[in-house]
């Protein structure tokens, strides 16, 4: 379905960029959910070009966060996994669109970790200024909420859990006693860590949890923004565990709604040493019977709903006061869910439930309107998502920076544009004993690297076979070709592939392939001859 939009009085000026942590692409009904309707996202879609074959550059928040903020991999960045400092010496989005008088925001969740060693090192002040933006990942922290805080921790300077105390939910942590934590028949409190509860309803009103809390200051920054140019990134933290929603989202779904797992009992026979060992964590365990399944689903597509609808009242606030003619709206998520798909929990690995995410682009321009409610199926990456913003705001695009390629050539409908020959996700299971111990492998071995074109899907494991799929053949991946000896050919080319796409990586950062070809030309024309006869 196509939208049309009304024209803007000013040209494109603000970008507003979406992600959603932990949303599966297939749990929204414009890509394909038959059960849970998400209106508003389809809405978007129906606005501009949804992005079929979108892939995360890392399968953990962090890393794939980093990824999408730098325009980089994360074998560029080296913020492998989560809690790994992204390096002061990274370039991220927000350090791109300063200069240019361009605000960069962030309501939500960044997972970015500070490097500390870094600014002490460089005698940078990380408490003001561009020491503290470049602790931040580069983003103006107006509303930052990374949650996730254990029971039983004393939670103070939080935003979030100062302003659920002055609602009157009074503890040491009122974002796991009330938002994220339901209720027992005598007032316990039913820890969203367990996913027993999972079907319980949160012990707080709908309006006070997460979702509507960062809508509200969303729309708090941009009554606040006023002419100033300005690129919102508003990360909300669900559908991400603690799988906990309040009422009346807790039982809009059923056990009914839940599909069946995409697994199979052949693909648990002589497995892949390292997908046996996430078999073995505690999630996978859980996700693996059907009881949880049946929980835990419903719940996680209420928070999907949840999401949606908060998403609604966004888009309406910014059509009543004209934002959308003239902002360019970016809605994505870190990466997937396994929710017991190929007898998994979590994420980690590089099945499509996990590395394709929703990716959707709205372009209010008119340069937009011939693909408006489009669907492409260009494989395309979260590392595309800085040179898109930069282009779309007419910022020149550093090509020593940047990894990725600007989607406007695909959003506007440009001849020969088709995407990419293939896409790469990355990480390492160093931070999991679970599986590296058992097979033996020092910390610097445990790098994985995903490489998927049209076709094949290639795992790259070092000391180890590598996995392999026909997604022709077989598009849920339930059979490894990794050890085929009749697939020996295609694992050496993809192999090739992956080798050369390491050679391409971006060496030189701090300078720009025209200035290297300008130094050349220089000292030609100084006459420094070294080495002449």
């Amino acid at each position: 379905m196509k939208e049309t939009l009304p024209p803007s009085p000013r040209a494109l000026r603000n970008v507003l960029f979406i992600m959603c942590d932990q949303l599966r692409a297939d749990y929204l009904s414009c890509y394909g959910h038959p059960r849970l309707h998400t209106p508003n996202i389809d809405a978007l879609a129906a606005r501009g070009v949804r992005f079929d074959r979108a892939y995360a550059q890392g399968s953990v928040c962090g890393a794939s966060r980093m990824s999408t903020y730098t325009g980089r991999y994360v074998s560029t960045h080296g913020a492998m996994w989560n809690f790994v400092p992204l390096s002061v010496g990274q370039k991220t989005l927000g350090e791109h669109l300063r200069p240019h008088g361009v605000r960069c925001a962030l309501v939500g969740k960044t997972h970015v970790e500070p490097d500390l060693e870094g600014a002490t090192r460089l005698g940078i002040d990380v408490t003001q200024g561009e020491g503290l933006l470049a602790m931040e990942g580069g983003f103006e922290p107006y509303a930052r909420d990374d949650g996730i805080w254990p029971p039983g921790f004393k939670v103070s300077g939080n935003a979030y859990c100062d302003w659920l105390r002055e609602r009157g939910y009074v503890s040491d942590n009122p974002w796991h006693d009330f938002a994220n934590s339901g209720r027992g028949p005598n007032g316990e409190i039913l820890s969203g860590w367990q996913m027993r509860w999972a079907d319980k309803p949160a012990a707080i009103e709908e309006p006070h949890s997460e979702t509507p809390y960062t809508t509200d200051r969303a729309i708090d920054f941009m009554k606040e923004a006023g002419d100033t140019p300005w690129v919102l990134h508003l990360s909300y933290i669900k559908p991400h565990w603690p799988y906990v929603v309040p009422a009346p989202y807790h039982d809009m779904y059923g056990p009914d709604d839940v599909l069946p797992a995409i697994r199979s009992e052949e693909e648990r026979q002589d497995a892949h040493p390292v997908l046996e060992g996430f078999r073995r964590d505690t999630a996978s365990e859980s996700f693996s019977r059907d009881e949880v399944r049946r929980t835990v689903i419903p719940t996680y597509m209420g928070l999907v709903k949840q999401v949606d609808d908060q998403l609604g009242r966004l888009f309406a606030f910014m059509r009543e006061q004209g934002i959308d003619r003239e902002t360019l709206v970016l809605f994505t998520s870190d990466h997937g869910d396994y929710l017991g798909d190929h007898w998994l929990g979590e994420k980690e690995l590089f099945h499509e439930p996990i590395v394709r995410v929703p990716l959707i682009v709205v372009d209010p321009r008119a340069e937009a309107d011939a693909t408006r409610g489009s669907a492409s199926d260009a494989l395309v990456e979260c590392v595309d998502i800085v040179p898109t913003v930069l282009e779309a705001l007419g910022i020149e695009r550093p090509a020593q920076w940047l990894e990725g390629e600007s989607l406007l050539p695909l959003v506007h409908g440009h001849e020969g544009a088709v995407g990419k020959d293939f896409v790469v996700c990355e990480n390492s299971y160093a931070f999991r004993d679970a599986v590296r111990l058992p097979i033996g492998q020092p910390v610097e071995r445990c790098h994985m690297t995903m490489l998927r074109d049209a076709r094949w899907k290639f795992v790259h494991f070092e000391d180890l076979p590598p996995m392999l799929f026909d997604l022709e053949s077989d598009p849920h991946e339930l059979v490894d070709l990794g050890r085929d000896p009749a697939h020996a050919a295609v694992r050496e080319q993809m192999l090739g592939r992956l080798f050369a796409w390491l050679r391409a990586r971006h060496r030189f950062p701090t300078i720009a392939p025209a200035a290297i070809e300008a130094w050349n030309r220089r000292e030609r024309e100084a006459g420094i001859l070294i080495g002449a006869w």
